[in-house]
């Protein structure tokens, strides 16, 4: 807003002199507010929408076993708790995880909007995926037909199936994180770092640094995750912190 107002009182100024350059700024003051206010809405109905197809997805991906477990219900009601969803909001979303489940639902019609609200922005794409996969994981065991459409639905979206295998590695890290660093609690800290067992620890230290930059709340808040979503990229930025102590710790790192 304040660069419309210099440029068009700037404007007004050489045009009108003192009196233009006070219409100018007037004038810009009031084009910053209808262009902010639309953007604001813009952005409400972007994250209304991502909101809604996270839980779609997840209804669909929680019947892909052919069932929806209690632990899977569970997990769902916890999400909208940690997303502090109330009222009409957790109404639209419940709904939304009702929509999911039916046999007429149009899974990659709601992938392709995901891919589009998401685009150019892979991060966001990934904790979409995470949420995912924190679902369908609830009961403790990933059916092969869940492991399946979650491969879809993450192409569908835009990622790769390396980034899903990094996700499922924070996931795997996130229950490890009790039960010290095993050999596979480890590889799967390299895996959530996006590096090889190999890398030196120069190239360990700049992927950390790289994907604590990427995923930080305040940035992806810019990017359009909703609000209620940032308790959830705490969560993935700490298990990134996680997942580079396991590795320092490993290599005996002071």
């Amino acid at each position: 807003m304040l660069f419309l107002i210099i440029i068009f009182a700037l404007i007004g100024l050489a045009f009108g002199g003192p009196v233009g350059l006070l219409i100018g700024g007037g004038l810009g003051w009031w084009l910053g507010k209808r262009l902010s206010r639309r953007l604001n809405i813009a952005r409400m109905r972007i994250q209304e929408g991502f909101l809604e197809s996270i839980f779609s997805v997840m209804g669909c991906l929680c019947q892909a076993d052919g069932k929806v477990t209690d632990g899977e219900l569970d997990i769902a009601e916890k999400l909208f708790d940690q997303m502090h969803l109330q009222g009409e909001q957790r109404a639209k979303a419940r709904a939304a995880f009702e929509r999911g489940r039916a046999d007429d639902f149009n899974l990659d019609a709601e992938l392709a909007n995901v891919n589009r609200l998401t685009q150019r922005q892979p991060v966001l794409r990934q904790v979409f995926i995470q949420v995912q996969l924190t679902a369908i994981a609830a009961d403790g065991v990933l059916h092969p037909a869940e492991h399946e459409m979650i491969l879809r639905v993450a192409r569908g979206v835009g990622c790769s199936d390396a980034e899903v295998q990094q996700i499922e590695a924070m996931l795997h890290g996130a229950a490890a994180n009790s039960q010290g660093a095993s050999e596979e609690a480890l590889k799967d800290a390299y895996r959530v770092l996006g590096v090889s067992e190999d890398a030196s620890d120069a190239e360990i230290k700049k992927a950390y640094r790289r994907l604590m930059s990427q995923n930080h709340p305040d940035k992806l808040a810019g990017k359009g995750l909703p609000d209620s979503m940032r308790d959830v990229a705490q969560a993935r930025t700490s298990e990134i912190g996680n997942a580079y102590e396991r590795i320092r710790e490993a290599r005996g790192s002071a």
